[in-house]
């Protein structure tokens, strides 16, 4: 299946000219791989529970909140009477939309700066890939999982069972009988927490929309940081999942101009076998 599925970007680059209909080919090809390797490991449910990490991150993150999670002292703030507030709303609205937001950004990246937009799917879709390996060898549990395993409470930090994950609250009450389907389609893989691919590849955006003007990066910057307190708050991830997604987006960048030779070589070959196609179908 992963075979089958890695083979559709490079299968379209080959037959397809280059121009706005390759790239979104080739974009979309390579989400749909990626989607496929995400969801694959969850399709055992128990044998992915049996090989779950979750205790680790709540004990770095309760390092972190100085004895308490994050997750919970916020969700204790904020969350006071069971209603979602207009803060709480965006923090939710603020994650469904992460969904799309690494991709418009590459798009934004395309018409503004059209000569920095290979580099800037590369550096995109590197960090959904190499997190997607990452889930395969480490699953990693999310707050709200370990809430509902009684891995939480203990007699430091009681209230820590409290933690609720909001956003499907709030989307059960939002979309109403539409809420499984859309559910079904977003999810896949609920132990796939660390490192947080919606932080890194949102601070993936960042950099690349910063180099491109000076407001997208300012509206880059300010939806990182936005989404990342609302994954905390919602109970989607543990602090300690931020960083890592951090450490993620910062290994891409920094790795990008060791790779950069063999690519270009791949992209050469990848143009000679399109040439070679052509002239076949010409013939």
């Amino acid at each position: 299946m992963l075979g089958g599925a890695s083979l559709g970007p490079l299968a379209a680059a080959v037959v397809w000219p280059r121009g706005r209909g390759r790239d979104v080919a080739v974009c979309a090809l390579q989400m749909y791989a990626y989607l496929a390797s995400y969801k694959m490991p969850n399709d055992d449910p128990q044998a992915h529970a049996a090989r779950v990490h979750i205790d680790y991150p709540i004990v770095l993150d309760r390092l972190l909140g100085a004895g308490k999670l994050p997750t919970t002292r916020f969700q204790l703030a904020l969350h006071v009477d069971g209603s979602f507030t207009p803060t709480e709303q965006l923090l939710v609205w603020a994650h469904w939309v992460w969904f799309a937001t690494p991709h418009l950004s590459l798009l934004y990246v395309r018409r503004r700066r059209p000569e920095r937009f290979l580099r800037a799917a590369a550096l995109t879709y590197a960090v959904f890939d190499l997190g997607a390996i990452i889930y395969w060898l480490a699953p990693t549990a999310p707050p709200w999982y370990a809430a509902e395993r009684g891995r939480l409470g203990n007699s430091s930090d009681a209230q820590a069972v409290l933690v609720r994950r909001l956003m499907v609250e709030y989307g059960e009450g939002f979309w109403g009988e539409r809420w499984p389907a859309l559910y079904s389609v977003l999810g896949g893989n609920p132990l796939a927490a660390m490192p947080s691919l919606h932080f890194a590849t949102s601070s993936m955006a960042a950099v690349l929309l910063s180099e491109t003007d000076v407001v997208a990066g300012a509206v880059g910057i300010g939806y990182a940081g936005l989404l990342g307190f609302a994954l905390v708050h919602l109970g989607e991830h543990y602090v300690v999942d931020l960083l890592g997604g951090t450490v993620l987006c910062a290994a891409v960048l920094a790795g990008a101009p060791l790779v950069r030779s063999p690519l270009k070589r791949v992209a050469e070959q990848i143009e000679s076998a399109r040439r070679n196609v052509l002239e076949i179908a010409t013939d």
